[in-house]
């Protein structure tokens, strides 16, 4: 029984963490940036439907332009979707290592609090290339990856370098290529495979449902 952190000693269950590195750079003004809102607040209603998956899923978002800490780990009934404005640049590699950093903590959080936590998911959506130094970052992804102890995703919206992302995204998970503005299928996807994980054990083999609403770049 956890004797640490209140949240943990009310809340004891397994957690199944996922950090959101979302663009939110000038090129996703408009329609991009709208649509992008309505899917993360759609992630949340379809996870809070799930009542095991509403005390175990525990989402972090990252948006970056600039790279700012929008919402630290917290579980779906406590997640206040926030909404998104476009502006700024595109500092992926920045976003991508500030979001390592911070599951590293929470992981040691856990353990501190005696929690365990299936392998953590680090979802990239972005529609650009990044304007800063990206290969220290893909460098971490890829080891992080080769460890198993993330899993990383990464989803190009339309007018994305997929050649960089094909660089940073693991060998055996190519980026996917969003289709048009389909966030809602994404984040539909999303929510439902986190709830199929959540519902099963910590080391149990994963099956995604299928991949609708994008293709493998």
């Amino acid at each position: 029984m956890p004797v640490g952190l209140p949240e943990f000693f009310d809340n004891p269950e397994n957690r199944c963490p996922v950090v959101l590195l979302l663009d939110t750079s000038g090129s996703m003004a408009g329609e991009p940036i709208q649509e992008l809102n309505r899917g993360v607040a759609l992630f949340r209603e379809e996870i809070l439907r799930d009542a095991t998956a509403s005390l175990r899923v525990e989402v972090a978002i990252i948006s970056f332009g600039p790279v700012q800490l929008v919402q630290d780990f917290t579980t779906i009934d406590m997640f206040n979707p926030p909404i998104f404005e476009a502006q700024d640049v595109t500092p992926m590699g920045q976003a991508i290592e500030f979001g390592l950093d911070l599951l590293e903590k929470r992981k040691a959080t856990y353990r501190a609090n005696g929690i365990q936590y299936y392998r953590p998911w680090m979802f990239l959506i972005t529609d650009g290339a990044p304007t800063d130094s990206w290969q220290n970052a893909a460098r971490l992804v890829r080891d992080a990856e080769a460890k198993k102890r993330i899993s990383f995703f990464a989803v190009a919206v339309e007018g994305a370098d997929t050649t960089i992302l094909r660089q940073i995204a693991p060998p055996h998970r190519p980026p996917m290529k969003l289709k048009g503005l389909n966030f809602r299928e994404l984040f539909l996807w999303l929510s439902h495979s986190l709830c199929s994980v959540s519902r099963g054990n910590i080391n149990d083999p994963i099956t995604l449902p299928s991949v609708g609403w994008g293709t493998i770049t």
